[in-house]
């Protein structure tokens, strides 16, 4: 599957739906159809990056960007205590080569992960 063909780039292009809590120019969030937790949303770059490690000093805002769509999310969502993961690659989990944070909360979560 090419950089622009991934399930991701599918869901921003409108051809798989999702459960959209959050659109921007530059980001999508919607609900993990696999969720882990009560609540367990997808935050994604409309700007396909394949894994964190891709990233270049020119994503620098859109990371941050990112970042500040998980706090308005969880936010909108009730979430005062939640969990960020970024996965980077198969052997982290990575399932999807398309970078993208999962927001998890609603449930007291242990440490460590994994």
């Amino acid at each position: 599957m090419s950089e622009g063909d991934t399930l991701f780039s599918k869901i921003i292009r409108r051809e798989i739906p999702a459960d959209i809590v959050y659109e921007d120019d530059r980001a999508l969030a919607f609900r993990d159809i696999n969720p882990q937790a009560p609540t367990h949303i997808l935050i994604i770059p409309k700007h396909p990056i394949p894994k964190l490690a891709d990233a270049q000093p020119e994503d620098s805002d859109l990371l941050g960007h990112l970042l500040l769509i998980v706090a308005k999310v969880a936010q909108q969502e009730n979430l005062s205590d939640y969990r960020v993961v970024a996965n980077n690659g198969a052997g982290a989990g990575q399932s999807v080569f398309h970078l993208h944070l999962h927001l998890l909360g609603g449930r007291p979560l242990q440490w460590p992960p994994g």
